[in-house]
């Protein structure tokens, strides 16, 4: 498919909210929040939607900084992911292929991104000097210089991206079949390997035999999410209600013992 120009300014549009989105705190720059966005402007929600479940599964290990490192920011699966699976859907792309080639994007986009901070690293200065020399105007320039930064930015991105799917198309159509294939099993591995990356730093021992059975009832017993879901309630439920009653035996205790 190819997108029309007004598709490309909704999209651009749309991504610079999400971005000034992402300074006021409303976690507009999720992955799954964009690639709706995107998927909506472009007529294919159910893609999108997939697209950015996908990506969000991935981001959990790989969009979390480990002390300075600064991650891949989720713009990339999230926007040019999302249209590279849904407008080279006929040539044969799948959400996995679009997920892999996406993430040098997410990583070119977060150098930009720390720039864009960069470059603003002194408006707390400037705007200061600009008040206290009663300059209201430059006062407010200066101290918004990071939303119009990311404004312009997340336009140029959304716009770009959109409008270059002929070039998307043939970038994709020079890539052997063998790499496709190989994109698309790494792809189908990286929501693996960032929940994996999570696991490794918040699971807990008695939780083990929790995530064990999750594998059993997907892999072998073919359980739905939502039945998985309602286990894994029914298993929150008693963890929570047997450490009460053990907090409560045990503060009965500790009162015994004080008396």
């Amino acid at each position: 498919m190819d997108a029309s120009l007004l598709q490309a300014l909704l999209v651009g549009l749309f991504v610079s909210f999400c971005l000034i989105g992402q300074l006021i705190g409303i976690y507009t720059n999720r992955a799954i929040f964009l690639a709706f966005g995107v998927g909506l402007i472009l007529g294919d929600v159910q893609t999108g939607l997939i697209m950015g479940a996908t990506a969000e599964l991935a981001f959990m290990g790989f969009g979390v900084g480990a002390g300075g490192t600064v991650p891949p920011n989720p713009i990339g699966p999230g926007v040019v992911g999302t249209i590279m699976a849904i407008a080279l859907k006929d040539t044969g792309m799948d959400v996995e292929t679009a997920l892999s080639l996406s993430f040098p994007f997410a990583v070119m986009i977060q150098f930009v991104i720390t720039f864009i901070y960069s470059l603003n690293a002194g408006s707390l200065s400037w705007s200061t000097k600009a008040i206290q020399s009663g300059n209201y105007k430059s006062f407010k320039l200066t101290s918004n210089f990071t939303f119009i930064g990311f404004a312009i930015f997340g336009f140029i991105m959304g716009f770009v991206a959109t409008m270059s799917i002929d070039v998307l198309r043939s970038f994709v159509n020079i890539i052997p079949e063998a790499l496709i294939s190989g994109l698309s099993v790494a792809g189908g591995l990286l929501p693996a390997i960032g929940f994996a990356m999570i696991l490794n730093v918040m699971v807990k021992k008695e939780f083990i035999p929790a995530i064990l059975l999750g594998y059993v009832c997907i892999s072998y017993l073919q359980m739905p999410v939502i039945g998985l879901a309602f286990v894994g309630a029914i298993l929150a439920l008693n963890n929570f209600y047997n450490k009460g009653n053990g907090g409560s035996d045990e503060q009965e205790e500790v009162i015994e013992d004080g008396i």
